[in-house]
């Protein structure tokens, strides 16, 4: 079995990939999140693209583990919002991963806005950093979810602003998406499923 290090807390994060890999066909590898290794400095989220801040956590975990990392950075891009809140998107109601807040202060800002100027994208950028610390391989992927936002969250599924995103085609916001259907369509789905060829061969 091989290690692999998903650079995040985020249980739900590690959930996913492992449907992700077990969609596949993927079989060994072991994944491990930061709270299976020792502490290490961790930078902040400073970049200006969900590419920059992905990698840049994937580098350091691998840098400090030695083993093959995967992380991604997300959000939500708003048309209305000229593409706000991107990168802050955890952060935009003033505390870190306060999802709440976060959705509280986005439908505020959309109050007045007609339903049909109400697009948004999730977005994510995974980043794989593997191989050898002289040398080490770096894959970056993005994956993108077209939707709009409602007036309400709606379905206590999911997490982030899942409740207020309505994916195109679709009836239901993705707090009301299956973890299955979530993953078929979702950006991070889409990310990690570009991914698998490089994890694949990883598991040799």
């Amino acid at each position: 079995m091989v290690d692999v290090l998903v650079a995040s807390r985020n249980r739900k994060k590690l959930a996913e990939l492992h449907r992700v890999l077990d969609t596949a066909g993927v079989s060994g590898l072991t994944l491990r999140s930061l709270d299976d290794v020792a502490p290490f400095d961790e930078a902040p989220e400073t970049g200006a693209t969900f590419e920059e801040n992905a990698l840049a956590k994937a580098r350091d975990a691998f840098r400090a583990t030695g083993v093959a990392a995967v992380a991604d950075d997300s959000g939500l891009e708003v048309d209305a919002l000229n593409g706000m809140p991107g990168v802050l998107s955890a952060r935009w109601g003033g505390t870190h991963g306060d999802d709440g807040a976060n959705t509280a202060l986005l439908l505020a800002q959309l109050r007045d806005v007609p339903d049909e100027r109400r697009g948004a994208a999730f977005v994510s950028a995974c980043a794989l950093v593997f191989g050898t610390a002289d040398a080490p391989e770096e894959v970056v992927v993005r994956g993108v979810w077209r939707g709009a936002i409602t007036r309400a969250p709606r379905g206590g599924g999911g997490f982030g602003y899942d409740p207020v995103f309505l994916p195109e085609d679709s009836d239901r916001t993705a707090a009301e998406l299956t973890p299955a259907e979530k993953d078929a369509a979702s950006h991070r789905g889409r990310a990690l499923a570009q991914l698998v060829p490089a994890l694949r061969a990883l598991a040799g």
